[in-house]
């Protein structure tokens, strides 16, 4: 009798990984659990065990992920020609939001006010967003220390504008972009 073959796709580490992320940004921490993520992939729980070890094994990599995730993408955006200017990647911010990126990353940093692990990638991440802007900032003519002080308040400007909701608000953050930019 020939053996049958699944045809469902074989989960890999990302997909749990990916599922991990969305969970967090929905249901926080409380929802990274091995059960209900296997039943929203659609697989067992033997599926998880064959990638990760436990829970904690599994929201390791997922902040892992997070971390090398947003250090490539600000490095192929301050690295990109098009977008190598400081109005240009506020751009990429404000025009083009990511929701779901954004929930991500409030998710995490809530997280990262309990959990060491996530406090780490945190850091690592608002670090090297940094540097990359310091370093467009230092182009521009100014030393190190006005650079990285100008860094904290673009890099502050972009993300704490992406909380704010309001039908006027669209020209004050064009001026803000020119203002934070300079």
């Amino acid at each position: 009798m020939a053996k049958r073959e699944s045809t469902k796709p074989r989960l890999d580490e990302a997909a749990w990984i990916a599922a991990a992320l969305e969970a967090l940004a929905r249901d926080g921490i409380a929802g990274l659990r091995v059960e209900p993520l296997a039943k929203r992939l659609g697989v067992t729980k033997g599926s998880f065990y064959w990638h990760f070890k436990d829970r904690e094994a599994l929201l390791a990599a997922a902040l892992d992920a997070w971390a090398a995730g947003r250090i490539a993408a600000i490095r192929g955006q301050a690295g990109d020609p098009k977008r190598r200017s400081l109005p240009a990647m506020a751009d990429l911010y404000l025009r083009d939001p990511n929701p779901k990126g954004l929930a991500v990353e409030l998710a995490i940093r809530a997280l990262a006010r309990a959990d060491a692990r996530a406090a780490k990638a945190v850091e690592t991440v608002d670090a090297e967003r940094l540097i990359q802007v310091a370093a467009l900032f230092r182009e521009q003519g100014y030393g190190a220390a006005e650079a990285q002080a100008r860094a904290l308040l673009f890099y502050g400007f972009l993300f704490g504008q992406s909380l704010m909701r309001g039908r006027d608000l669209a020209a004050a953050r064009e001026s803000a972009i020119e203002l934070v930019s300079r």
